[in-house]
Protein backbone atom coordinates (compact mmCIF):
# COMPACT_ATOMS: atom_id res chain seq x y z
CA UNK A 1 0.00 0.00 0.00
CA UNK A 2 1.07 3.56 -0.73
CA UNK A 3 -0.01 6.34 1.63
CA UNK A 4 -0.51 9.82 0.19
CA UNK A 5 -0.79 12.90 2.39
CA UNK A 6 -1.89 16.31 1.11
CA UNK A 7 -2.26 19.50 3.11
CA UNK A 8 -5.32 20.80 1.27
CA UNK A 9 -8.42 19.23 -0.22
CA UNK A 10 -7.72 20.74 -3.65
CA UNK A 11 -4.44 18.81 -3.69
CA UNK A 12 -6.11 15.50 -2.81
CA UNK A 13 -9.38 15.67 -4.79
CA UNK A 14 -7.82 14.74 -8.10
CA UNK A 15 -6.16 11.67 -6.61
CA UNK A 16 -9.30 10.57 -4.75
CA UNK A 17 -11.35 10.90 -7.96
CA UNK A 18 -9.17 8.19 -9.52
CA UNK A 19 -9.77 5.63 -6.77
CA UNK A 20 -12.05 2.60 -7.00
CA UNK A 21 -13.70 0.66 -4.16
CA UNK A 22 -13.51 3.66 -1.88
CA UNK A 23 -13.74 3.35 1.89
CA UNK A 24 -13.53 6.34 4.24
CA UNK A 25 -12.10 5.97 7.73
CA UNK A 26 -12.04 8.81 10.25
CA UNK A 27 -9.23 9.11 12.79
CA UNK A 28 -8.71 12.11 15.07
CA UNK A 29 -10.81 14.36 12.87
CA UNK A 30 -9.00 13.43 9.65
CA UNK A 31 -10.52 11.38 6.83
CA UNK A 32 -8.42 8.57 5.33
CA UNK A 33 -9.79 7.53 1.94
CA UNK A 34 -8.78 4.00 1.05
CA UNK A 35 -9.19 2.47 -2.40
CA UNK A 36 -7.47 1.07 -5.45
CA UNK A 37 -5.58 3.08 -8.04
CA UNK A 38 -4.37 1.19 -11.08
CA UNK A 39 -5.17 -2.00 -9.18
CA UNK A 40 -2.97 -1.09 -6.22
CA UNK A 41 -3.99 -0.28 -2.64
CA UNK A 42 -3.75 3.41 -1.79
CA UNK A 43 -4.82 5.53 1.16
CA UNK A 44 -5.18 9.29 0.80
CA UNK A 45 -5.53 11.81 3.62
CA UNK A 46 -5.87 15.59 3.90
CA UNK A 47 -3.90 16.63 6.97
CA UNK A 48 -4.46 20.37 7.01
CA UNK A 49 -1.74 23.00 6.91
CA UNK A 50 1.27 22.88 9.20
CA UNK A 51 3.81 20.52 10.69
CA UNK A 52 1.80 19.27 13.68
CA UNK A 53 -1.20 18.41 11.51
CA UNK A 54 1.10 16.63 9.08
CA UNK A 55 2.84 14.68 11.84
CA UNK A 56 -0.46 13.56 13.40
CA UNK A 57 -1.70 12.44 10.00
CA UNK A 58 1.50 10.57 9.16
CA UNK A 59 1.81 8.60 12.40
CA UNK A 60 -1.90 7.74 12.33
CA UNK A 61 -1.61 6.56 8.73
CA UNK A 62 1.40 4.41 9.52
CA UNK A 63 -0.18 2.88 12.63
CA UNK A 64 -3.54 2.13 10.99
CA UNK A 65 -2.67 1.31 7.37
CA UNK A 66 1.01 0.25 7.42
CA UNK A 67 1.96 1.75 4.04
CA UNK A 68 5.14 0.55 2.35
CA UNK A 69 5.76 4.18 1.36
CA UNK A 70 4.34 7.55 2.41
CA UNK A 71 4.17 10.26 -0.23
CA UNK A 72 3.59 13.92 0.55
CA UNK A 73 2.08 15.59 -2.51
CA UNK A 74 1.04 19.17 -3.02
CA UNK A 75 2.33 22.64 -3.85
CA UNK A 76 5.29 24.68 -2.65
CA UNK A 77 7.01 28.01 -3.07
CA UNK A 78 10.33 28.40 -4.86
CA UNK A 79 13.36 29.37 -2.79
CA UNK A 80 15.80 29.06 -5.69
CA UNK A 81 15.88 30.64 -9.15
CA UNK A 82 16.39 27.11 -10.48
CA UNK A 83 12.63 26.47 -10.27
CA UNK A 84 9.63 28.54 -11.30
CA UNK A 85 5.82 28.42 -11.27
CA UNK A 86 4.56 25.16 -12.74
CA UNK A 87 7.81 23.25 -12.22
CA UNK A 88 7.87 20.01 -10.23
CA UNK A 89 10.27 19.43 -7.35
CA UNK A 90 10.99 15.96 -5.99
CA UNK A 91 12.57 15.79 -2.57
CA UNK A 92 15.92 14.17 -1.97
CA UNK A 93 15.73 15.19 1.68
CA UNK A 94 13.69 17.47 3.90
CA UNK A 95 14.62 19.90 6.68
CA UNK A 96 12.58 21.70 9.36
CA UNK A 97 13.89 25.20 8.68
CA UNK A 98 12.15 26.73 11.71
CA UNK A 99 13.68 24.28 14.20
CA UNK A 100 16.09 26.51 16.12
CA UNK A 101 18.15 25.32 19.08
CA UNK A 102 21.17 27.43 18.24
CA UNK A 103 21.20 28.82 21.79
CA UNK A 104 22.11 25.29 22.91
CA UNK A 105 24.92 24.95 20.41
CA UNK A 106 22.95 23.20 17.66
CA UNK A 107 22.74 24.24 14.04
CA UNK A 108 19.50 25.73 12.84
CA UNK A 109 17.33 22.97 11.42
CA UNK A 110 18.77 20.23 13.62
CA UNK A 111 16.25 18.03 15.44
CA UNK A 112 17.38 16.50 18.72
CA UNK A 113 16.93 12.77 19.31
CA UNK A 114 18.21 10.64 22.18
CA UNK A 115 20.82 9.19 19.82
CA UNK A 116 21.98 12.55 18.46
CA UNK A 117 20.88 15.36 16.20
CA UNK A 118 19.47 15.07 12.69
CA UNK A 119 19.12 17.97 10.27
CA UNK A 120 18.03 16.29 7.05
CA UNK A 121 15.48 13.50 6.67
CA UNK A 122 16.35 11.48 3.58
CA UNK A 123 13.65 10.68 1.05
CA UNK A 124 13.56 7.17 -0.37
CA UNK A 125 16.03 7.22 -3.23
CA UNK A 126 14.26 4.73 -5.50
CA UNK A 127 10.92 6.52 -5.13
CA UNK A 128 12.57 9.88 -5.73
CA UNK A 129 14.33 8.72 -8.89
CA UNK A 130 11.15 7.09 -10.22
CA UNK A 131 9.22 10.31 -9.65
CA UNK A 132 11.92 12.26 -11.45
CA UNK A 133 11.62 10.00 -14.49
CA UNK A 134 7.82 10.28 -14.48
CA UNK A 135 7.74 14.04 -13.97
CA UNK A 136 10.33 14.60 -16.69
CA UNK A 137 7.82 13.15 -19.14
CA UNK A 138 5.08 15.65 -18.30
CA UNK A 139 4.64 18.15 -21.12
CA UNK A 140 5.86 21.74 -20.65
CA UNK A 141 7.18 20.96 -17.18
CA UNK A 142 10.64 21.37 -15.73
CA UNK A 143 11.62 18.87 -13.03
CA UNK A 144 14.24 19.17 -10.31
CA UNK A 145 15.34 17.01 -7.37
CA UNK A 146 16.67 18.56 -4.19
CA UNK A 147 16.14 19.67 -0.62
CA UNK A 148 12.69 20.77 0.50
CA UNK A 149 12.43 23.02 3.57
CA UNK A 150 9.36 22.97 5.83
CA UNK A 151 8.23 25.35 8.55
CA UNK A 152 5.13 26.72 10.22
CA UNK A 153 5.15 29.97 8.30
CA UNK A 154 4.02 30.96 4.80
CA UNK A 155 7.05 32.74 3.38
CA UNK A 156 6.43 35.28 0.64
CA UNK A 157 9.37 37.63 1.28
CA UNK A 158 12.06 37.19 -1.38
CA UNK A 159 15.00 37.69 0.99
CA UNK A 160 13.68 35.10 3.44
CA UNK A 161 13.32 32.58 0.63
CA UNK A 162 16.87 33.17 -0.54
CA UNK A 163 18.10 32.59 3.02
CA UNK A 164 16.51 29.13 3.00
CA UNK A 165 18.37 28.35 -0.18
CA UNK A 166 21.66 29.64 1.19
CA UNK A 167 21.35 27.96 4.59
CA UNK A 168 19.94 24.58 3.59
CA UNK A 169 20.47 24.32 -0.17
CA UNK A 170 16.69 24.11 -0.56
CA UNK A 171 14.83 24.40 -3.85
CA UNK A 172 11.34 24.81 -2.37
CA UNK A 173 9.59 25.58 0.89
CA UNK A 174 6.27 24.42 2.30
CA UNK A 175 4.72 23.56 5.66
CA UNK A 176 4.40 19.77 5.98
CA UNK A 177 6.98 17.62 4.18
CA UNK A 178 9.78 17.58 6.76
CA UNK A 179 7.31 16.81 9.56
CA UNK A 180 6.15 13.77 7.61
CA UNK A 181 9.79 12.88 7.03
CA UNK A 182 10.45 13.26 10.77
CA UNK A 183 7.66 10.79 11.59
CA UNK A 184 8.74 8.36 8.88
CA UNK A 185 12.30 8.49 10.19
CA UNK A 186 11.08 7.54 13.66
CA UNK A 187 8.76 4.82 12.29
CA UNK A 188 11.33 3.41 9.85
CA UNK A 189 8.94 4.00 6.94
CA UNK A 190 10.19 5.18 3.51
CA UNK A 191 8.82 8.51 2.33
CA UNK A 192 9.05 10.83 -0.64
CA UNK A 193 7.91 14.39 -1.37
CA UNK A 194 6.44 15.70 -4.62
CA UNK A 195 5.70 19.41 -4.92
CA UNK A 196 4.52 21.62 -7.77
CA UNK A 197 5.75 25.19 -7.60
CA UNK A 198 2.77 27.48 -7.14
CA UNK A 199 4.63 30.73 -6.43
CA UNK A 200 8.10 31.94 -7.33
CA UNK A 201 10.65 34.46 -6.01
CA UNK A 202 8.77 37.55 -7.15
CA UNK A 203 7.29 38.66 -3.82
CA UNK A 204 4.09 36.63 -4.33
CA UNK A 205 1.15 37.37 -2.10
CA UNK A 206 -1.61 35.08 -0.88
CA UNK A 207 -3.82 35.51 -3.93
CA UNK A 208 -1.00 34.38 -6.22
CA UNK A 209 -0.80 31.15 -4.24
CA UNK A 210 -4.54 30.55 -4.48
CA UNK A 211 -4.58 31.37 -8.19
CA UNK A 212 -1.87 28.92 -9.15
CA UNK A 213 -2.70 26.17 -6.65
CA UNK A 214 -5.29 24.31 -8.74
CA UNK A 215 -3.13 24.37 -11.86
CA UNK A 216 -0.11 23.08 -9.97
CA UNK A 217 -2.13 20.32 -8.30
CA UNK A 218 -3.17 18.92 -11.69
CA UNK A 219 0.45 18.13 -12.46
CA UNK A 220 1.04 16.33 -9.17
CA UNK A 221 -2.09 14.21 -9.71
CA UNK A 222 -0.82 13.10 -13.12
CA UNK A 223 2.55 12.20 -11.62
CA UNK A 224 1.02 10.34 -8.67
CA UNK A 225 -1.23 8.26 -10.94
CA UNK A 226 1.71 7.02 -12.99
CA UNK A 227 3.91 6.55 -9.93
CA UNK A 228 1.41 4.23 -8.27
CA UNK A 229 1.24 2.18 -11.47
CA UNK A 230 5.02 1.77 -11.72
CA UNK A 231 6.16 1.63 -8.08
Amino acid sequence: MIGIICAMQVEADGIISLLENIEEIERYGMIYTRGKLNGKEVVVAVCGVGKVNAAICAVTMIDNFHPALVMNSGVAGAVSPVVNIGDLVIGTKAVEHDMNMTALGCKQGEVSFTGGNVMYFDCDRNASLLLETICSGIEDTKTARGVIASGDIFISDRSQRFRLNERFGALACEMEGAAIGHVCFCCNTPFVILRAISDDLNENKGMDFVRFCSLAAKKTVAAVEEFVLKY
